[in-house]
């Protein structure tokens, strides 16, 4: 399903019954909503909720904006943004139509990564549409934390290679490096995940305007400690692309929110958490209701 919003449009699927309560699922960088696991979502929505999970656009079937030149990331981490087609805000704003296209006041929000930076933004550029708020392997924008380390940003950061089979060994690799070591880890699984990711949207150029998003964000501390609602920050002890401090210094920002730490948790969201990380989303919304 396609719904219009801030001037184009986003790709999207639901679980569960329409009369429950919302929660938006926003998901990282580079990432399809197919990256949200259908297991997953059926849990979620299993406990009484309304799942939503979208293409951000510049990836999957979403709309692939035009932008001309390709972003110079050299020059965007030298501070220079003249080459940042968009921002986290724009992308918020996104979030934010398509609350309103699907007929929802609000919504209870979850991201990831980067889903957590524009569900940030999103509760700080329109509250109204926010019940509550959980950002997972997230940070602040502050640049003194959150530090990836040099093997998870350069594989991060690497551009995929265009035929499929290696695209696929690339994409294995990359969450070999991010993956979970506490966790078991699906070689199969994740050449599937790579496999159908590439045959529904290859699309590297939306990416790196994602990546120039990421790395132009603004500090979002100050603003962050106006929210009113309940928040939950939820991070991986042993996360090697946005350290755990990203996720301390969120929780320390935003006034009652709760700091969850996953030992043997990295940059994914493997099995293992799911029921830990659902558990945390249902109790953050029923402060929310109460």
């Amino acid at each position: 399903m396609r719904a219009a919003t801030n001037g184009l449009e986003l790709e999207y699927e639901t679980f569960g019954n329409e009369g429950d309560p919302a929660v938006l699922l926003v998901m990282g960088f580079s990432q399809q909503l197919i990256a949200w696991d259908v297991g997953f979502c059926t849990q979620l929505a299993a406990r009484g909720f309304r799942v939503i999970r979208f293409d951000n656009r510049d990836v999957g079937l979403s709309t692939k904006i035009a932008a001309a030149p390709r972003p110079n990331i050299l020059a965007i981490l030298g501070g220079d943004r003249a080459t940042v087609p968009y921002g986290l805000e724009e992308m918020a704003d996104d979030a934010s139509g398509l609350i309103a296209a699907l007929g929802l006041e609000a919504a209870h929000v979850v991201g990831v990564s980067m889903g957590g930076m524009i569900a940030q933004t999103l509760a700080i550029r329109h509250p109204a549409r926010v019940r509550s708020l959980v950002s997972i392997m997230s940070t602040t924008g502050d640049p003194t934390v959150g530090h990836p380390t040099p093997a998870a940003f350069a594989a991060l950061t690497r551009r995929p290679p265009t035929e499929r089979e290696k695209y696929i060994d690339h994409g294995v690799g990359v969450w070999r490096v991010l993956r979970s070591p506490g966790f078991a880890y699906d070689d199969a699984a994740g050449r599937d995940r790579a496999a159908r990711t590439f045959d529904r949207s290859f699309a590297p150029e939306g990416a790196a305007r994602q990546l120039a998003a990421i790395l132009s964000q603004k500090d979002r501390g100050a603003a962050l400690r106006d929210l009113k609602i309940p928040v939950t920050v939820i991070h991986g002890a042993d996360d090697p692309l946005v350290d755990k401090s990203g996720g301390e210094a969120t929780a320390r920002a935003i006034p009652g929110a709760k700091l969850l730490l996953i030992p043997g948790m990295g940059h994914d969201l493997p099995e293992g958490v799911w029921t830990t990380v659902i558990d945390a989303i249902v109790e953050t919304a029923r402060r929310a209701s109460s």
